[in-house]
């Protein structure tokens, strides 16, 4: 089998041949560019979808951050008021009025400020 060169077939064919090549070789380029251009604008689409799931996500983690914050400063003033109304009873026990007295003072305060 002999190479294909303008002697064996010929210049007229030659070019025929050539203009079909050419043809062919955009018109697989211009597929593959369409092929590529799709998945990009794929790759993109997902990008997005990626991007707004992370905004709701990051979102979300903000209030449960708030809801977080507020649990556990409830938690605290709870401690605290059980604390003093623990050493309330103890103050009372141990017959000091005056210390009773003024732990439920600030029992009271701390009550009217949550």
């Amino acid at each position: 089998m002999s190479s294909l060169n303008i002697e064996s077939i010929g210049k007229k064919k030659y070019r025929s041949f050539n203009r079909k090549r050419t043809k062919m070789v955009k018109k697989t380029t211009r597929k593959r560019s369409r092929r590529l251009k799709e998945e990009k604008e794929s790759i993109e689409e997902g990008r997005r979808r990626v991007r707004k799931k992370k905004e709701v996500i990051e979102k979300e983690c903000e209030q449960i951050t708030k809801e977080i914050d507020e649990i556990i400063r409830q938690t605290a003033m709870t401690r605290i008021r059980l604390a003093l109304m623990f050493n309330i009873l103890g103050a009372r026990q141990d017959g000091d009025i005056d210390k009773a007295s003024h732990l439920t003072q600030l029992l009271r305060e701390i009550i009217e400020r949550a």
